[in-house]
């Protein structure tokens, strides 16, 4: 089992914001809008070092849109941040007609997402924003496992030419990836080699499945750990020749059932490599308030029930 060394706490929308500080001082082509959310997306030190590249748009997410595809349009890299429900759900239309469609060059940058928002409650607590976005055509789904990886993400969303959406969340989560790394949009990361069962996650459920898989090492179980940082588009040979080499896979998500990466490979593997799949995930159920902790736990969403989900699959072959 690969050993990873937590080097510190912090969530990943500070990944986000330190690397926009950083775009903001090498590319003059990056500006950023948010809808009065400044503090919590991150965005304070973008706004402070580069006054002429910053738009508070106010609670106007649709007109937030609407300018940052103009934006767009005129050569600029626009980032957009809010939350993650105000940031899909409230502006659906504004990003298919204005961003999606016409395929601009637009970042939308979206905080407080999953279960791991906690006390805010089910209102805030988006588990179908993957859904909405990778549905819609040409658009890049990220949704990284770290600070250090969503920082690097960030970097990448900015090189790429056309629509990003990039999925982080509130609470402080370990870190565990390099601080110096190159992330490669539509790229599989195998965390951890294995021969019995393949764990597949993304965003926080990776360190989950990190920590699952050292309790099945202990049973004496061999997992793979491959990290979905890019959902959209999926790296399908990686997740296929996984499956092929272990014939056991389990999908963990801080998303709902529907529409989410378990969906997303089910398919891929129904058509290429049928192969037994047990998921976790949040089914069809709302949020409630509590911390992220709990909340995990509650609805099934930590290393414990990986682990047993693991165990089940591996019996099904």
């Amino acid at each position: 089992m690969k050993e990873y060394i937590v080097t510190g706490k912090k969530d990943t929308r500070s990944g986000f914001g330190d690397a926009l500080t950083e775009l903001g001082r090498k590319n003059p082509a990056v500006v950023a809008l948010t809808a009065d959310l400044m503090p919590s997306l991150k965005m304070d030190k973008f706004a402070a070092e580069n006054p002429d590249r910053f738009i508070e748009c106010g609670i106007a997410e649709a007109n937030m849109v609407g300018v940052a595809a103009g934006l767009a349009l005129t050569g600029k890299i626009p980032f957009i941040g809010s939350f993650a429900e105000f940031v899909t759900g409230r502006v659906y239309d504004q990003v298919r007609q204005e961003v999606a469609y016409g395929h601009t060059n637009v970042k939308i940058a979206s905080s407080h997402a999953g279960i791991t928002l906690g006390e805010d409650g089910a209102t805030h607590q988006t588990m179908e924003d993957v859904a909405l976005m990778r549905a819609l055509p040409g658009m890049v789904v990220i949704n990284a496992c770290d600070y250090n990886q969503t920082k690097a993400a960030t970097l990448a969303a900015a090189e790429y030419e056309g629509p990003v959406y990039l999925r982080f969340g509130r609470p402080s989560m370990p870190i565990f990836t390099p601080d110096e790394q190159t992330f490669e949009i539509g790229k599989a990361y195998v965390m951890n080699e294995g021969t019995d069962v393949t764990i597949v996650a993304s965003g926080h459920m990776v360190w989950e499945a990190i920590q699952a898989a050292k309790a099945l090492e202990e049973a004496g179980v061999s997992a793979e750990v491959i990290n979905i940082a890019t959902i959209k588009p999926l790296d399908e040979e990686a997740i296929i020749a996984s499956a092929k080499k272990t014939g056991a896979l389990v999908v963990a998500e801080e998303h709902n059932m529907a529409g989410g990466l378990g969906e997303l490979i089910a398919g891929v593997l129904a058509a290429n490599c049928p192969t037994p799949m047990e998921f976790i995930n949040g089914k069809d159920l709302w949020g409630q308030s509590g911390t992220p902790a709990e909340l995990l736990a509650a609805y099934g969403l930590d290393a414990a029930h990986i682990a047993e989900a693991a165990k089940k699959v591996i019996s099904r072959k």
